[in-house]
């Protein structure tokens, strides 16, 4: 080779390897020198997990720990969606100060889709309101409860979390919502009728849903021992009788602070993030992402995001 066609060679490969550079620039580049490639493999499909706040008989504080509970996960930066599933009696947009134009019953109506009844949180929580004062909704049947459910399937980007409020009670509004879920939560305070009526969410689940996991959370407590002994009380009976496995979740104490966020209808982790309700909000929180991956809940039956064969990532 001539001293010229050295030259001109040295050239080529110089202009080649800015020709390259450049493209990677346009569109190909990572910021680690990694081309990207059509060829690529797409990201892992990630799967929303629900989970169902319930807790029997009424005034267990069922409400607040859902609303607490998506408000921590929200304030963690996680994508966290809140469903009011108490049709008819709803509160979750009151505790949250909220005043939402459309509820569940505008979607059942046909005058909406799910996405149009969002309503944004404070932290970037999404919340669907459930409708008060109505009493069609609180005498939905069956199939206008799974039509609810089905609806959460036409979501183009599910969140990572879906934290519902079910109603109290054994109704099948709760049942089937319950079910529905990947998880569930089964609320309890310090009185013998909340245990009582806890066993008989989990005898009716179980038996006649197929749930075979349910979550134990003590509320209003004094302490962790007082948790634990409510939950030594409930397993002692379900694990006698009923073919479950009932977990420990952890404990909300009692706390002044929580009583204000509610009557200022904020919630406390937001409110009074060092209280310690709020603190023991944001544990609970970070307990949910270790958890394992769920068998999902109530197999054979209608489940929420049941219809997707491979979630959309992303929010």
């Amino acid at each position: 080779m001539t001293e010229m066609e050295g030259i001109l060679a040295m050239n080529q490969a110089w202009g080649l390897k800015n020709m390259l550079s450049a493209l990677a620039g346009l569109g190909g580049g990572n910021g680690d020198g990694h081309q990207a490639s059509s060829l690529d493999p797409p990201p892992a499909p990630r799967a929303c997990r629900a989970i169902a706040v319930a807790g029997g008989k009424g005034g267990v504080g069922k409400t607040t720990v859902a609303v607490n509970l998506a408000m921590a996960l929200a304030m963690a930066g996680r994508e966290a969606m809140l469903l009011d599933a108490d049709m008819g009696l709803a509160n979750v947009d009151v505790l949250l100060g909220l005043m939402p134009n459309r509820h569940i019953g505008h979607l059942l109506d046909g005058v909406c889709g799910l996405e149009e009844l969002i309503v944004q949180a404070p932290h970037g929580l999404k919340v669907i309101p459930g409708g008060s004062g109505a009493r069609r909704l609180a005498q939905l049947g069956n199939g206008e409860h799974a039509a609810v459910i089905r609806a959460f399937d036409e979501l183009p980007r599910p969140p990572e979390f879906l934290i519902v409020d079910t109603a109290a009670g054994l109704s099948d509004n709760v049942s089937m919502f319950a079910a529905a879920a990947d998880d569930v939560v089964l609320v309890v305070c310090d009185e013998p009728a909340s245990l009582t009526d806890a066993y008989a969410l989990i005898k009716v689940l179980s038996r006649d849903f197929g749930v075979r996991r349910f979550r134990l959370l003590a509320n209003m407590v004094r302490n962790l021992g007082e948790a634990q002994e409510l939950h030594r009380k409930l397993a002692r009976v379900s694990d006698r009788f009923l073919d479950v496995v009932l977990d420990f979740m952890g404990m909300v104490p009692q706390d002044e602070r929580l009583k204000q966020a509610i009557r200022r209808q904020n919630a406390v982790v937001d409110a009074w993030p060092s209280s310690r309700s709020a603190q023991a909000f944001k544990q609970l929180a970070g307990a949910v992402d270790t958890w394992s991956e769920p068998a999902r809940a109530g197999q054979g039956h209608i489940a929420f995001f049941g219809g997707r064969a491979a979630p959309v990532a992303g929010w």
